[in-house]
């Protein structure tokens, strides 16, 4: 076999893999180690939380694979070829699609290549089976090979439509059109941002956003980063990239310039002092180890009355006066499944909780903290408050300057596998020099039990022999969420 057929061999194998993207998409890659070209957790993690969110942003890194994980989705959506393991939002028929981008020759180069293929029509994201190939329209731009429309089989039979569009073609031609879902890859301009928005209502579609934001923190980043009802916003860095090796992220980590860093390899918004905790995470990251029996221990609880209800569980070394935050939680739902979250715990570790656990519910006038005690939850005896004396709603500022100086001083630690936390550490911020209290729940949660860490106890203070080995199975690395 001479050269030219190897890599003839090459060429057809690579053709045939491209043509299965949806296929391998089908089955979670749960091994962070490899790329098996199905979603990972926090991917599918996006993809889901689709069906409550009709604003969706993936602000992430560099190179951390951010168009493909929203191009997956794209295809998904237009063909109906729905994963077993999707949640996230349905359409139940053919939809109507416009994927955008900042240029011409991105929406070519980018979007286009990624959905349809770089070379051949049919070696993208969507099958080459599902393409209508005598409905591909070109779009007259000056750049060839701009792709403008094209129709894609849905499995109801029907057709879905395909429209690729600019941001450079002005707002004006974003008008008019009622789609079911806008793809905007790379930060789009307020005008068209908005015209996106509009475009979905009628057909009650959904929006999904994909970039890096090197605009910094702009009306875009603060409509998701303040949040709301239907609105996303979830964070990937090149941790999330199993794909980058070491050797390429030190190159490019070392062609960056110092303010653009956190940029490009955490997909943080350059807001600067407008961060909470102004402190990289290698900082406060730590592996996990085995907690020693004579730390003492407390947990603490945000109330999800409007939002995701989140659990933190703390050890503090008191000989070094460390604190290191081992596991959390974090999920919308009723008191009863996260009481069984809780329960799946040690059960003496004491529950800090903020002051609206007073608060009565409306249909059996019983307090949020009152459930819990009654769904076996060890709930402490008063509020989360700075001294015993002084309860009732408790201002964030000082607690946020003591964990902010603890991070600072290296007292505080964070296990270095609970995801959830570092990403709302990473987009936990101020505006107008206060701080916003959206997508907080963990950072909450860490408030109270940081704020209650004088009451923590120990096992060597709180069990009996027979209790301590009926807890010696619990594995936070299993439990994390």
């Amino acid at each position: 076999m001479d050269i030219t057929q190897l890599a003839k061999i090459i060429e057809i194998g690579e053709k045939r893999l491209s043509e299965k993207q949806l296929e391998l998409y089908a089955k979670i890659n749960k091994d962070m180690e490899k790329d098996h070209g199905g979603p990972y957790p926090w991917q599918v993690k996006f993809h889901n939380v689709g069906q409550d969110h009709s604003e969706r942003c993936l602000m992430a890194a560099n190179q951390s694979g951010k168009t493909r994980v929203c191009s997956a989705e794209d295809a998904i959506h237009l063909t109906g070829m729905y994963p077993k393991w999707w949640h996230g939002k349905k359409f139940s028929g053919a939809i109507k699609v416009i994927v955008g981008a900042v240029t011409n020759q991105d929406s070519r180069d980018i979007t286009q290549a990624a959905l349809l293929g770089e070379t051949d029509l049919g070696t993208g994201w969507i099958p080459k089976q599902c393409i209508d190939l005598q409905s591909v329209s070109y779009r007259q731009c000056g750049i060839g090979g701009v792709i403008d429309r094209v129709r894609v089989r849905h499995t109801s039979g029907a057709w879905s439509s395909l429209q690729f569009m600019t941001y450079e073609q002005g707002v004006a031609k974003w008008r008019g059109r009622q789609v079911h879902l806008v793809h905007l890859d790379e930060e789009p301009p307020e005008d068209i941002f908005a015209e996106a928005q509009t475009r979905i209502l009628t057909l009650k579609g959904i929006v999904i956003l994909s970039f890096t934001p090197h605009l910094g923190y702009d009306h875009v980043v603060d409509h998701f980063m303040t949040g709301g009802l239907g609105i996303y916003v979830q964070n990937a860095t090149w941790k999330d990239a199993p794909h980058l090796d070491e050797d390429r992220m030190n190159q490019l980590a070392n062609s960056y310039s110092e303010h653009e860093r956190d940029t490009r390899m955490k997909g943080l918004p350059m807001v600067g002092s407008g961060l909470v905790y102004s402190v990289d995470d290698k900082q406060i990251s730590c592996d996990p180890f085995e907690i020693p029996d004579y730390w003492s221990r407390i947990s603490a609880i945000d109330f999800g009355l409007d939002h995701p209800t989140a659990v933190v569980w703390m050890a503090h070394d008191r000989d070094s006066d460390i604190l290191y935050l081992y596991d959390c939680y974090r999920s919308p739902g009723v008191p009863e499944i996260h009481a069984a979250a809780i329960r799946a715990r040690p059960r003496w570790i004491k529950i800090a909780w903020p002051h609206d656990g007073l608060q009565r519910g409306k249909a059996d006038g019983k307090a949020l903290k009152d459930q819990y005690i009654k769904l076996g939850v060890n709930m402490m005896h008063i509020s989360a408050r700075y001294d015993d004396s002084s309860g009732g709603g408790q201002g964030a500022e000082a607690i946020v300057a003591q964990i902010l100086s603890r991070m600072k001083t290296g007292r505080f630690k964070v296990f270095s596998h609970l995801g959830d936390w570092f990403e709302e550490k990473r987009i936990y911020h101020r505006k107008d020099g206060k701080i916003v209290p959206k997508r907080d729940d963990l950072m909450s949660a860490t408030h109270y039990g940081t704020m209650m860490i004088r009451h923590a106890t120990s096992t060597t203070e709180m069990l009996a022999p027979r209790q301590m080995k009926a807890d010696t199975n619990y594995n936070p690395l299993s439990l994390a969420m």
